[in-house]
């Protein structure tokens, strides 16, 4: 039994909606040198997918079915005819395209106009990045590849398969909350390795220390040291880059606070923004120095294997253990100790933990930046050994005495902050 018809005013809001997302679409595909379809034709297409949608509403679905099947035989048809005129096109993207602007006009008249709106804009968008898409395809190699596919595995099918409750010794294990701690970590850091990658220009040592923080301070504070001793090196352009990849650490850790423990942003932030800013400042000056006396490039390879996440998970487990024990056994005390202890080589472990901590109300907040703030310090006193086991006599002189002045900073603010 046919049913009765939407308001005339909706009606034609939902078929003005498909005739322009229509024209938007096709307005992109009429400068396609060889298209299949142009302006007009997307707008017709929208005009029929709004027109099969309404008579669903009225009929039932078997008329949207039938429509999508005639529509898809069209386009068939229209691409075979253009095969025996022209040259083989590269794809179907246009034929595609077609379909999902059919389906597009369907849903405007289901009342689903802004999510119709959102399809269009994205295929548009999509439909011009085609040189951009292709050229950043190009530049990936397998190395690349096999992280994507890893960080993959690990976010989109390890992930949803882990139970989300809380286990284990003092009930603070959560297997489902550790390991995105570690797709949150492996994401950053193959986020901006690709960003490096694409953007180019990491010769300069603002945009290598800034990806070094991103990817790994400690790592990048280690190559930098080693480097020194080639010969030509310059000492305080490589003390810059150790520098702001450190200052960057503490980005990296107000953006885990923020979203760790979002609601506790208030009590946590102004101490961590204030160190954030004096190092920032240290490593400014370092690099305005450094530009008087030439730049130096930091070596880049893909940050993060399975292997690698996978120990990261089993860190970020004990530091979760060994807080909570620390916080039983030897009250805040306890705590510092073992912020200090797992700040040496990694601040995230120590970051993620503590937040989570703070989000589940067992922690303060009072003591959980305190201890993310030893965490920090502590890895500053750990990166200044590298500096001396394995840097050079020129690169030693600046970077300690930059790494020192962050650390007297840092130790103020964690004696003097209220």
């Amino acid at each position: 039994m046919p049913t009765a018809l939407p308001e005339t005013s909706e009606l034609l809001l939902s078929f003005g909606t498909a005739f322009g997302l229509g024209l938007l679409v096709g307005l992109q595909r009429e400068w396609e040198q060889n298209r299949v379809a142009g302006i007009r034709t997307f707008a017709l297409v929208g005009v029929f997918g709004a027109l099969s949608g309404l008579l669903g509403v009225i009929y039932g679905g078997w008329v949207i079915a039938a429509a999508l099947v005639a529509f898809a035989s069209l386009v068939v048809l229209g691409h075979l005819a253009e095969l025996k005129h022209k040259e083989p096109d590269s794809g179907l993207t246009t034929e595609m395209a077609l379909l999902v602007m059919f389906t597009t006009g369907i849903i405007t008249v289901s009342g689903q106009r802004l999510l119709a709106v959102i399809i269009a804009g994205s295929v548009m968008v999509l439909l011009q990045s085609k040189k951009p898409l292709h050229n950043m395809v190009r530049r990936i190699g397998e190395d690349d590849l096999r992280e994507i596919a890893r960080l993959v595995l690990a976010g989109l099918v390890i992930l949803p398969a882990l139970p989300n409750r809380e286990m284990g010794y003092l009930g603070v294990l959560n297997p489902f909350s550790i390991w995105l701690m570690v797709v949150l970590i492996v994401g950053i850091s193959l986020a901006a390795y690709l960003a490096g990658k694409f953007l180019g220009g990491t010769r300069g040592a603002a945009l290598a220390g800034i990806l070094g923080g991103l990817i790994s301070s400690t790592a990048t504070t280690a190559s930098v040291a080693r480097r020194s001793h080639d010969q030509g090196a310059c000492g305080i352009c490589l003390a810059a880059i150790s520098l702001i990849a450190s200052a960057i650490v503490f980005v990296r850790v107000m953006l885990e606070v923020a979203i760790a423990a979002p609601a506790h942003l208030k009590e946590m932030l102004p101490p961590l923004l204030a160190m954030m800013f004096w190092f920032g400042l240290v490593a400014a000056i370092a690099h305005r120095i450094s530009e008087r006396s030439g730049k130096h490039t930091a070596d880049e390879s893909p940050p993060s294997e399975l292997k690698s996440a996978v120990v990261f998970g089993l860190l970020y487990a004990v530091v979760l253990i060994v807080v909570a024990a620390a916080r039983e056994h030897f009250g805040d005390s306890g705590l510092y100790i073992a912020a200090a202890i797992s700040g040496l080589t990694d601040m995230d472990a120590i970051t993620l933990s503590t937040s989570r901590l703070v989000s589940t109300a067992s922690l303060e907040t009072s003591t959980a930046w305190r201890m993310i703030l030893v965490g920090g310090l502590a890895n500053i006193v750990f990166k200044g050994v590298l500096v001396v086991v394995l840097g050079a006599r020129a690169f030693i002189k600046p970077a300690l005495f930059g790494l020192g002045i962050a650390l007297l900073g840092g130790v103020g603010i964690l004696v003097l902050w209220p």
